[in-house]
């Protein structure tokens, strides 16, 4: 898919696009084609500009996970939403089809993840561990299926792989992400996991800016029309 159709916002400092699972947004050893560059190029383009479009990535979601990823156009906009991230003053929020249906329809959830390198997961404990970090989020029930529950989540602090740490450690991971427990992968290897809105203050203007990002149109969600 084009990025031009999932361009979600843009102004002189920023740009938002939907991620497809299965991307990558920022390079690595894969060699594939990131996000970060397929923007870059679609913005040269457009701009008629010889040369590659600056690009800063701001933050990252993971690779099976699909949604709202925001990167900047310019180097202030880089160092100022970084800042924002830092100081925890964007909010954001998942979509996450799990396992099961939660005994709480609303809860905050509260770990201390250990990440483990050599495997590239974290571990959710319920008491502090060595070299762990204090993790935090919420979520709420949106809608309860036969196999399954949609929960909104709202992680408050941003630690590795939390949001799949944590509800994997409460007995519900989400659907097709068999690294942390899911019965079974989905056939495009991606997890049910969508990153729905981010809050943030305009880089310059101070404005408040909500941008959204629809679920993907993948038999993973069930067709969810959300």
């Amino acid at each position: 898919m084009e990025i031009a159709s999932r361009v979600l916002y843009t102004d002189n400092h920023l740009i938002a696009v939907n991620k497809l699972p299965g991307e990558i947004v920022q390079g690595d050893k894969t060699g594939d084609i990131p996000l970060s560059e397929q923007v870059a190029e679609y913005l040269s383009a457009l701009l008629n500009k010889p040369g590659k479009a600056f690009i800063g990535v701001i933050h990252r979601i993971d690779r099976p996970v699909s949604g709202l990823v925001l990167l900047a156009r310019t180097s202030k906009g880089l160092s100022r939403l970084n800042e924002q991230f830092r100081e925890r003053k964007v909010q954001k929020t998942y979509f996450a089809l799990v396992e099961g249906k939660p005994l709480e329809t609303k809860a905050t959830l509260i770990h201390y993840l250990l990440k483990n390198e050599a495997k590239n997961t974290s571990k959710a404990h319920l008491n502090e561990v060595a070299n762990s970090l204090r993790s935090e989020l919420s979520y709420e029930v949106v809608e309860v299926f036969d196999r399954y529950t949609l929960l909104e989540v709202k992680p408050i602090t941003g630690r590795h792989h939390q949001i799949r740490a944590q509800l994997s450690a409460i007995g519900h991971p989400i659907k097709g992400d068999v690294k942390y427990g899911a019965r079974r992968g989905n056939s495009d290897r991606s997890i049910c996991l969508h990153a729905r809105t981010l809050s943030f203050n305009q880089p310059v203007t101070g404005d408040r800016i909500t941008v959204s990002a629809k679920l993907p149109g993948t038999d993973s969600w069930l067709k969810l029309e959300i």
